[in-house]
C-alpha cells in the first residue's frame, strides 16, 4: 500500500473540502539560521576529531598544553559533533518540514529565536568548560549541571513550539516524520532528565546520584538511546520528508512506515545493555540487552528498506543528481550500522569488539555515513531552495561526494583492521601460556593505521570546506526569502483526501495522544531494566572490604575526571582468560558501589587500571604523568607537567565530603571538618615515598592526589579473601 507524500504536503494543496483559504507565511529565517550553525560547528568539530585522530598517530601534538590533550578535547569533538553539527541539522530539517507538513507556521517566533540563540550559548558554554577539563564524565552527557538545567529549559522551549505547531495545524492527518519528531522529543527528555540527576557540589561540579553498577545501566541505556533518539530518529523523519521531495516520487509503503515507527521506538530503547557485556552488570540485563538489539536489525531495517525502495524507478535521476547521492549513501550507511549494532550486540562478537576501536568504525559510519550525509544532502537541497536560485555548482558537489565517501572508507577501514589487530594480540599466548605481547606492542603495532585515519578525516574535512563554498556562492547568488507565502483551508475544512480509513488514522489525527503513547512506549523499556537494578540488593552484592575514597583519594578522583584518563583507560576487567592473565582478577559488582560515577570505559588506548594500585611505586606514576615515553618507550599518552606544579584545591573538601554522604558514603558523621587532615597525612606519606626515589614535590601538589587514587584502585578486592558467597 503506498502513501503519496503530497497527500500530507504542500504538492498539491490540502485537499478537498469547501470554505475560505487562509493565506499565512513560512518562517525561513529560523530555518537559515540552523543550516548555517549546522555548517559551522560541523566544521568545528570535524577539525576537532582530526586533531584527536592526528595526536594518537603523532603524540606530540598535544603540545603539553591541557586544553587541547587528548583527554580533554575528545568529548569536544563528540559533543560538537552530535549536539551542535547533527542537532542544528536537526532543528534545520524540522523547522522546514513541520511548518509545510502542517501548513501552519511554528507556533511562535519568539520561542523560536530562543531556541536557536540558547542552544548556540549551551554550545559555547559546553565548549569551554569541556576545554577547562569540567566534566562529569558520563559519555555524551559530560556537561555539568548549570548547562544540563540549561538544555533542559531550551529542550521544553523547542518542544512547546513544535507541539503548539502541531496543534495550530491546516493539515488533519500527521505525516510520519512528524511522529518520528514527537517520539524524539518526549524521549530525549526523559532521557536526559533520568540520567542527568546529580547532586552540586559546587558551581562546575557535581557527583552522579547512581553509583557504579547502577550508574553504568543508566549511563548506557541513555548513550544507546541518545544515539537512537538524537542520531536517528528525528534524522529518520527527516528522510522521510527531504527524500521523497528530492526524488519526486511518495514514500514506499505507509503500512511499513507504521510498523518502522512503532517497532523502532519500542525495541530500541531496551538494547543499551549490550554496551556492558562481560561486565559487572547482572547477566540477565546484558541477555535482555541482546535479545532486544538482535531484534533491531528488523525495524531498522524496515526504515531503509522504505527509503531505498522510495527511489524505485528513479536511479538515473540518482546517477545525476548529487543531492540524492549523498541521501542514497546516508541511508545505505544507516543500514550498515544497524546491522552492525545488532551484529556486535553478540556476547561473541561483542568479546573481541568492545574496548577496541572496532567501535570507533562502528560509530563513525553512522556518524559520517547516516548524519553527515543526510545533512549535506538536504543542505545542497534546502539553502538553494529559500534562497531562490540554483546550487552554485553541481560539478563541486558531485566532488565533495566522492571526496567525502572516500574519506569514510579511509577513515572506518583502516579502524575495523585496528580493532581486529587489537583483538587478536590482546588474547594471544604462547605455547607456554603467556601473554604473548604487552599492551604497548598492541597500540604501537597500529599508529599506522592512525596515520591512514586521519587520511581518511582530513578528506572529510576538506568535503565540509568544499561544501562551505559551495554553499557560499550559491548564497551570494540568490534572494533570500525569509517569509515564504501559502495559503490552505483551515483544519475544519480540510478533508482528509483518503476513501478508506486506516487503524492508523485515529493515532495521526491526535498529537498529543501520540506524545503519550510514544512515551509509555519507550519507558516500558527502561523501568523494566533499570528498576529492579536498584531494588534487588542481589544485583549488587556487598563486599565487606570495600570502603569510601579518602579525601586525597577523592581529589585525585576528581583531578582524573578532569584530565579525560576515561576515554582511554577502561576500569573494569572482563572474566577472560587474558584479560586476568593482564589485569588481574575480575571485577565485581560490589567494588564500584562508591563510584559516582562509574569509570568502566569504553575504549582501551591504554590498559586496563582496575587492579593497578600496587603494581608500581610512587615514582613510577610521578614520572610516567611527567614524561610517560620514560617509563614506557612508544607511549602515545599525552604529558602532564601541569599537574606537578598545581595545587590542590582543599577549600572543595568539606563540600566533596557533604556531597558523598548525601549520596550515601558512610563517612562518619562530622567527616567533613576534618577530611583535610586526613588528606594532608595521607599526601605527605606519598611525598615522603617519592624522597626515597630523589623525587621532591610538595604535598599540596595535584600529581599527588592523582598517584593517592591511582595506588587505591584494586586494592579493596585484593584484600578480599574468596567465600562461598562471593565466589
Amino acid at each position: 500500500m503506498n502513501m503519496t507524500l503530497n497527500r500530507h504536503t504542500d504538492l498539491h494543496g490540502s485537499g478537498g473540502g469547501g470554505g475560505q483559504m487562509e493565506r499565512f507565511y513560512y518562517d525561513n529565517q529560523t530555518v537559515k539560521l540552523f543550516a548555517y550553525a549546522s555548517v559551522f560547528w560541523g566544521l568545528i568539530g570535524m577539525l576537532a576529531g582530526l586533531w584527536i585522530a592526528l595526536e594518537l598517530a603523532f603524540p606530540a601534538l598535544n603540545f603539553g598544553f591541557a586544553p587541547i590533550t587528548f583527554g580533554r578535547l575528545r568529548p569536544v569533538h563528540t559533543n560538537a559533533v552530535i549536539f551542535a553539527f547533527v542537532g542544528n541539522g536537526i532543528f534545520m530539517g524540522v523547522y522546514y518540514s513541520l511548518q509545510r507538513l502542517c501548513k501552519a507556521r511554528m507556533f511562535s517566533d519568539l520561542l523560536s529565536k530562543i531556541h536557536f540563540w540558547g542552544w548556540q550559548l549551551i554550545i559555547v558554554a559546553a565548549a569551554l568548560t569541556l576545554f577547562m577539563g569540567i566534566t562529569t564524565s558520563k559519555e555524551y552527557a559530560e556537561l555539568e549541571w548549570p548547562i544540563d538545567i540549561a538544555i533542559t529549559l531550551i529542550w521544553v522551549v523547542f518542544g512547546v513550539n513544535m507541539m503548539g505547531t502541531i496543534l495550530k495545524r491546516r493539515e488533519r492527518h500527521l505525516y510520519v516524520a512528524i511522529w518520528f519528531y514527537i517520539a524524539t522529543w518526549i524521549t530525549v527528555a526523559m532521557l536526559h532528565i533520568v540520567n542527568s540527576i546529580e547532586i552540586p557540589v559546587s558551581l562546575f561540579k557535581s557527583y552522579s546520584w547512581y553509583a557504579g553498577v547502577q550508574d553504568a545501566l543508566v549511563q548506557w541505556w541513555y548513550g544507546h538511546n541518545a544515539v537512537a533518539f538524537f542520531l536517528t530518529t528525528p534524522y529518520l523523519g527527516i528522510m522521510y520528508y527531504f527524500l521523497p521531495k528530492a526524488a519526486d516520487r511518495p514514500v514506499y509503503s505507509y503500512r511499513l512506515s507504521i510498523i518502522h515507527f512503532w517497532a523502532l521506538i519500542f525495541i530500541y530503547i531496551w538494547a543499551g545493555p549490550h554496551h556492558l557485556l562481560y561486565t559487572a552488570l547482572p547477566d540477565w540485563a546484558q541477555s535482555l540487552g541482546t535479545v532486544f538489539s538482535v531484534m533491531l536489525i528488523a525495524p531498522s531495517w524496515g526504515g531503509m528498506i522504505n527509503g531505498l525502495f522510495t527511489l524505485r524507478g528513479a536511479w538515473d535521476k540518482v546517477r545525476e543528481n548529487s543531492v540524492l547521492k549523498f541521501m542514497v549513501v546516508a541511508i545505505t550507511a544507516y543500514g550498515m550500522a544497524t546491522f552492525e549494532g545488532p551484529m556486535l550486540s553478540l556476547k561473541n562478537i561483542n568479546a573481541i569488539s568492545h574496548y577496541s576501536d572496532w567501535t570507533i568504525a562502528h560509530v563513525h559510519v553512522g556518524a559520517l555515513g547516516w548524519n553527515g550525509f543526510l545533512t549535506f544532502g538536504i543542505l545542497y537541497w534546502l539553502i538553494p531552495r529559500i534562497f531562490r536560485t540554483k546550487l552554485y555548482s553541481e560539478t563541486l558537489a558531485n566532488v565533495h561526494f566522492w571526496i567525502g565517501t572516500l574519506g569514510i572508507l579511509f577513515y572506518a577501514v583502516p579502524m575495523y583492521w585496528a580493532g581486529w589487530t587489537q583483538s587478536m594480540m590482546w588474547k594471544q599466548f604462547t605455547p607456554e601460556g603467556q601473554l604473548q605481547y604487552q599492551f604497548l606492542e598492541t597500540v604501537t603495532h597500529i599508529v599506522p593505521m592512525y596515520m591512514v585515519r586521519s587520511l581518511g578525516g582530513l578528506m572529510f574535512v576538506a568535503g565540509i570546506i568544499l561544501l562551505i563554498y559551495n554553499l557560499m556562492m550559491t548564497v551570494r547568488s540568490g534572494d533570500f526569502l525569509a517569509n515564504e507565502a501559502a495559503e490552505s483551508l483551515p483544519l475544519s475544512t480540510t478533508a482528509d483526501g483518503h476513501t478508506g480509513e486506516h487503524w492508523h488514522r485515529w493515532i495521526e489525527r491526535r498529537p498529543v495522544q501520540m506524545l503519550v503513547f510514544s512515551l509509555v512506549m519507550v519507558a516500558i523499556g527502561g523501568a523494566i531494566e533499570l528498576i529492579p537494578t536498584f531494588l534487588v540488593k542481589s544485583n549488587v552484592p556487598t563486599i565487606e572490604s570495600v570502603k569510601p575514597y579518602t579525601p586525597l583519594e577523592l581529589h585525585g578522583r576528581d583531578i582524573y575526571l578532569r584530565e579525560g584518563c576515561y576515554v582511554c583507560h577502561s576500569q573494569m576487567i572482563r572474566p577472560f582468560r587474558d584479560e586476568v592473565a593482564r589485569y588481574g582478577e575480575y571485577s565485581k559488582a560490589g567494588e564500584f558501589v562508591y563510584d559516582h560515577p562509574f569509570q568502566w570505559g569504553s575504549k582501551r588506548t591504554g590498559p586496563d587500571l582496575a587492579r593497578v594500585g600496587g603494581k608500581y611505586p610512587d615514582s613510577w606514576h610521578y614520572n610516567h604523568m611527567l614524561e610517560p615515553s620514560s617509563m614506557a618507550p612508544g607511549s602515545i599518552m599525552p604529558t602532564y607537567p601541569w599537574l606537578l606544579d598545581d595545587d590542590i584545591d582543599k577549600s572543595k573538601t568539606a563540600g566533596m565530603i557533604r556531597a558523598m554522604q548525601t549520596l550515601g558514603v558512610p563517612y562518619p558523621e562530622g567527616y567533613d571538618q576534618q577530611a583535610n587532615n586526613d588528606l594532608d597525612a595521607q599526601a605527605q606519606q606519598i611525598t615522603e615515598s617519592l624522597k626515597k626515589d630523589k623525587i621532591t614535590t610538595p604535598k599540596e601538589r595535584e600529581i599527588v592526589a592523582l598517584i593517592a587514587y591511582l595506588q587505591r584502585l584494586g586494592k579493596d578486592i585484593k584484600a578480599q579473601k574468596p567465600t562461598a558467597s562471593n565466589p
